[in-house]
């Protein structure tokens, strides 16, 4: 009990005010997590006016300076292919680029349930297959995989001791919508573990991976800014140019 208590203690809700990022630990490892409130601005990107791809946090940043704003946290949000493509469904503006993918495959993407994290008027992370059945009202979605929790529950797939280690990121979304929280594991870490932090350290019943060896962060209060290979899809907050 004081166990579980001190870990809910580390990993309590962050302040609501504005995308706020911190170093958090559980089950002694290493996380850095960004809330995000209803009601700020989330947007996803991938492609720019021109029709390139931004591929970078630097490339978003540079856009965004032509309207006066700039980029409050970011992290990739999706697989893709080398063209940088988005796998599975993506939609920017309300306008679908990408279609919705329900088959089972190979890969991380097609461990299903997969499932898909919907922008709009509030939050969700949504099973694919419930999405394509049934679609919200998303100004911005992007489709990955595989769900890291389901109604509660962690995808049937994952196993407690499993040596399959990787850095991962994804997002979870509380039962009500109104709150998102990004992490991105420190160190490498299985699925199980890192659908546990959302689950049980982090109290959201639903969770979506994003990706594991290429997940990268952008968090200028905290002096990070990860480099790497370009990226396709992109989350982030907008913030006004300081």
């Amino acid at each position: 009990m004081k166990l579980r208590l001190a870990i809910l203690l580390a990993l309590a809700p962050l302040t609501a005010a504005a995308a706020t990022c911190r170093d958090a630990q559980y089950e002694g490892i290493s996380y850095t997590l960004c809330e995000v409130a209803l009601g700020e601005d989330l947007r996803l990107f991938h492609t720019g006016p021109d029709g390139t791809v931004y591929g970078s946090f630097n490339k978003v940043n540079a856009a965004l300076a032509e309207e006066g704003k700039t980029l409050g946290f970011a992290m990739n949000a999706g697989m893709y292919h080398r063209d940088l493509a988005p796998v599975g469904l993506y939609l920017e503006e309300g306008v679908e680029t990408s279609a919705i993918v329900t088959s089972d495959g190979p890969g991380n993407f097609g461990l299903l349930p997969n499932g898909v994290f919907c922008i709009g008027e509030t939050f969700q992370v949504i099973e694919s297959r419930a999405y394509q059945a049934d679609p919200p009202d998303c100004r911005f979605a992007s489709q990955s995989g595989p769900m890291l929790v389901i109604n509660g529950a962690l995808h049937p797939s994952f196993v407690p001791d499993s040596d399959s280690l990787n850095i991962r990121n994804g997002v979870g979304v509380s039962a009500n919508g109104d709150r998102a929280v990004f992490a991105i594991s420190n160190e490498a870490v299985n699925f199980h573990s890192f659908a546990r932090l959302f689950r049980d350290a982090l109290d959201l019943p639903d969770a979506l991976y994003f990706d594991g060896s290429i997940s990268r962060l952008y968090a200028p209060e905290l002096g990070r800014h990860d480099g790497g290979f370009p990226m396709g899809p992109i989350v982030g907050t907008v913030i006004p140019q300081g």
